[in-house]
C-alpha cells in the first residue's frame, strides 16, 4: 500500500507542481496586499481619518456620479481600517465589465478614476492567483489543482504517519538525497494542516463561483450589460444603511451591493463582533427593495447553523488574518513552503528514478554476460 500511495503521491505532485507553485507563492503574496498597495500606491489607497467624520453615502454617491457620469455603482467596500480608503465597485454603460475606483471618503474626492479589477500589480496577481488568468474556466482549473493539494496532504499524512519518531531529525552528514528526505518529511508535515485548509477553501470558492457562472448563464445567456440606473435615485442610501442597526444588532456594514442586474436590490453586508475570531467581516446582511427602500431580510450569523457558520469561517482561514499579523506571517511563510517541498521532492522523485534505471541497466549487463558465457 505504501509503494501505490508513494508513487501516487509522486505523480500527483509531478502533474501539479508548476501551478501548484504560481499559486501557492502568489497567495503568500497576496496575504500582505493591502500592505504592498499602500508601499506602491499609498496616495490612493490610504486615507488621512484622524479628527475627521466620514461623509454621508449620499454625498460620497453623489460625488461618483458627478465625477463619472459614464459609469455606475454595482458595490462598495468600506473598511473597518479608518485609513483606508473606500473601494467603490462600477460598470461603464454599455458594458458588464466590472471595474472600480478608489475614494477619499472624508473629502469626497476620488483618488483614481474607475480601472479594471487587473489594473494594479497586486489586482494582476489575484487574478493569477485566482484563475491562472484564463476567467471562469480557470476558476475550476484552480480548483482541481486544490483538490490535488489536499491530496498531497492526505497521501503525504499516511504516508508520513510515524512522523513523531523522526520529525525534527535532519542529517546533515548524511548523502544528499536522505538529508532532502528528511527536509521533505519535516516541511511538508508542518505546512500539511494549512496547506489542507487552503487547499480545500480554495476549491469550495472557485468550484462554487463556477458552479453559480454555469447555472447564471445556462443556454448561453449573457451577462446584463449595464444600460440605466437600476435603483430609485431618490432612495437615501445613509438612510438605509443607519436602519441596518436597527434590524440587527451591533451591525457594522463592511460592503454594499448594489443592482449591477435588473431584479437585483440593496444588500448591505456586514461584521456583527461575535467574539469568534474565525466570523467574516460579511458574516451577516440585510437586504433593502431597490425601488422602494422596503426592507426585505435579515441575516445574522449569530443565529446560523453550524453549517453556515463553518462555511463562513473559510473566508478569514484562507486569508490568515484571524489573528492578526501573526497569522498573515505564518499564512505566509507555509504559503511558500511548496516551493521548498518542489525542489526536495522533485530531487527524491529523479534520484530514485535514475536508481532504478541504473539497477535495470546492471541486470540488463548480467543477463547478457550470462547469456555470452553460457554460449
Amino acid at each position: 500500500m505504501n509503494k501505490t500511495l508513494f508513487k501516487l503521491h509522486s505523480w500527483m505532485a509531478l502533474a501539479a507542481f508548476i501551478p501548484l507553485l504560481v499559486i501557492c507563492v502568489t497567495g503568500s503574496i497576496l496575504v500582505f496586499k493591502h500592505e504592498i498597495d499602500a508601499l506602491l500606491l499609498a496616495d490612493k489607497v490610504r486615507v488621512e481619518s484622524a479628527g475627521r467624520a466620514r461623509l454621508s453615502l449620499d454625498t460620497l454617491e453623489a460625488s461618483m456620479h458627478r465625477n463619472f457620469p459614464g459609469y455606475e455603482v454595482t458595490g462598495w467596500a468600506l473598511f473597518q481600517d479608518r485609513d483606508r480608503a473606500d473601494v467603490v465597485y462600477t460598470m461603464q454603460h454599455g458594458t458588464d465589465e466590472w471595474t472600480y475606483a478608489l475614494m477619499d471618503q472624508y473629502t469626497g474626492e476620488p483618488l483614481r478614476p474607475p480601472m479594471g479589477l487587473t489594473h494594479h500589480f497586486t489586482d494582476w496577481l489575484l487574478d493569477l492567483h485566482y484563475t491562472l488568468l484564463m476567467g471562469d474556466w480557470g476558476m475550476l482549473i484552480t480548483s482541481i489543482f486544490s483538490i490535488l493539494l489536499c491530496g498531497l496532504g492526505i497521501s503525504g499524512f499516511i504516508l508520513y504517519r510515524k512522523f513523531w519518531k523522526s520529525f525534527f531529525t535532519l542529517r546533515w552528514n548524511a548523502r544528499m538525497i536522505v538529508y532532502f528526505s528528511d527536509l521533505h518529511k519535516m516541511t511538508g508535515i508542518i505546512g500539511a494542516p494549512v496547506l489542507l485548509i487552503l487547499g480545500f477553501t480554495g476549491a469550495w470558492w472557485n468550484i462554487t463561483h463556477f458552479a453559480h457562472e454555469l447555472e447564471e448563464h445556462a443556454g448561453g445567456a449573457e451577462h446584463y450589460k449595464m444600460a440605466e440606473r437600476l435603483y430609485n435615485d431618490d432612495l437615501s442610501l445613509q438612510s438605509l444603511m443607519d436602519d441596518t442597526g436597527n434590524r440587527i444588532q451591533n451591525f457594522e456594514t463592511t460592503y454594499i451591493s448594489f443592482p449591477w442586474e435588473p431584479g437585483a436590490n440593496f444588500t448591505f453586508w456586514g461584521d456583527v463582533h461575535t467574539g469568534n475570531p474565525l466570523n467574516s467581516e460579511y458574516a451577516s446582511n440585510i437586504t433593502y427593495n431597490a425601488q422602494s427602500g422596503e426592507h426585505m431580510l435579515s441575516y445574522d450569523i449569530r443565529d446560523a447553523t453550524l453549517g453556515a457558520v463553518i462555511i463562513d469561517s473559510y473566508r478569514r482561514l484562507h486569508y490568515g488574518n484571524f489573528a492578526g499579523l501573526v497569522s498573515k506571517v505564518l499564512w505566509c511563510v507555509i504559503g511558500l513552503s511548496p516551493l521548498l517541498l518542489s525542489i526536495t521532492g522533485i530531487y527524491i522523485w529523479y534520484q530514485r528514478r535514475e536508481k532504478r534505471r541504473n539497477a535495470r541497466e546492471k541486470r540488463r549487463a548480467k543477463a547478457e554476460a550470462l547469456t555470452g558465457v553460457t554460449a
